[in-house]
């Protein structure tokens, strides 16, 4: 019974010693050194220097080689009168390793194509020369470069990114649900608006006459709502739903809303719209005399009919009643990071005066993550 305790325990002591022996042996493995020269750089603040420290800085982080230090770099290149800001074809790459006494290089670009920023590295073997592993990721245009880095320089060495922080800032070509052409602009609206015509001298008018004593300029502000059925690559086209409230400058609240078709086309995300509107106004029955003066049906206090016209027309003394009107809006999205902001100009044509203005708006950008995991997982992997 004793030889079998002691059999046991020897064994398991041998296990212990081979495991504590192979750890130990993991630890004093030196890592393998390399070297990161210029990143080249296009169309970006960035120049191909700092993209090179960038990509420095996160290849450190990751613990996995041993990144020789800039200076150290720079020295033995002066030395060997190596142009660093000109290296980076493979041959060069390959070339300076060996003098920097690396077994690995990392190069690449970083480019602004279109409205995607477009960051690829390349691991390179120097005692073979040849690639490694390359990774090629393309990143929605937002001032976030040094996570597009860190994401990039994660995958090039074999460490899964957080996905959150990803698919915030990668581009993927998915239909509908890519973050690209997926834009809604759904959020608050301001802007000011005019009247021309007959109806505008109305509105300034004295309330003795039928006026409203506003000023011919209001100031508007509500809510915009819209509904996409159809958006692909930079086309949408979508339903919107405007709310407005102005005249409050003037002591009153008139309630607009707009139920217009939109077509939003283009990289610079240009806007048209169209469709009805709907206000509640103040309109009273009257005529004009034959000196021009406009006056209510009720005031009519000579016998028999009224020799006039009669007009059913703007007037601060009517009924409250439902008013309709076409409207055309044209307009452009101008971007600020995660920041959506919406220009519009709009017209509302009508046979008594025609209504002019402009509104703008913000939101932020918003994404639905979870549902584009998995194209998230398969873009990567293609990576």
């Amino acid at each position: 019974m004793n030889r079998k305790k002691l059999s046991l325990g020897l064994m398991m002591l041998s296990v212990l010693l081979f495991s504590t022996s192979l750890h130990l042996s993991a630890q004093n493995t030196p890592k393998q050194v390399i070297a990161v020269l210029n990143i080249d750089s296009k169309g970006l603040t960035y120049d191909a220097s700092s993209m090179g420290n960038l990509v420095r800085i996160e290849l450190d982080k990751t613990g996995i080689y041993s990144v020789l230090d800039k200076y150290e770099v720079a020295e033995v290149l002066s030395r060997n009168k190596i142009e660093m800001s000109t290296c980076f074809s493979k041959s060069c790459l390959v070339q300076t390793g060996k003098l920097l006494n690396a077994q690995k290089m990392l190069g690449g670009s970083i480019e602004l194509l279109d409205e995607k920023i477009v960051i690829t590295l390349k691991l390179i073997d120097v005692e073979t020369g040849d690639i490694e592993k390359s990774n090629v990721t393309e990143y929605l245009n937002l001032p976030e470069i040094q996570k597009m880095v860190r994401v990039s320089v994660m995958r090039i060495v074999g460490i899964e990114p957080d996905i959150t922080m990803a698919n915030q800032l990668v581009d993927y070509d998915v239909p509908i649900q890519s973050p690209k052409n997926a834009l809604r602009l759904n959020g608050p609206r301001m802007g000011f608006a005019t009247t021309m015509g007959d109806v505008g001298k109305i509105l300034t008018q004295n309330k003795n006459v039928g006026g409203f004593e506003m000023f011919p300029v209001n100031f508007e502000f509500g809510w915009q709502q819209e509904f996409q059925y159809i958006s692909a690559g930079n086309f949408q086209a979508l339903v919107e739903n405007v709310f407005l409230i102005s005249g409050l400058e003037s002591g009153r609240v008139i309630p607009t809303y707009a139920a217009l078709l939109g077509f939003r086309f283009g990289k610079k995300a240009w806007e048209f719209g169209f469709g009805p509107s709907f206000r509640l106004v103040q309109k009273a029955n009257g005529y004009y005399d034959d000196n021009n003066k406009w006056n209510l049906v009720e005031d009519w206090n000579q016998s028999g009919t009224i020799p006039y016209e009669i007009i059913n027309r703007l007037d601060s003394r009517g009924d409250v009643k439902l008013s309709t009107g076409l409207v055309i809006a044209v307009g452009r999205t101008f971007h600020s990071g995660y920041l959506n902001i919406p220009l519009n100009v709009y017209v509302a044509p009508g046979k008594d005066g025609t209504n002019f203005g402009a509104t703008f708006g913000f939101n932020i950008q918003k994404k639905d993550l979870n549902g584009r995991k998995k194209e998230a997982s398969n873009k990567s992997s293609e990576h």
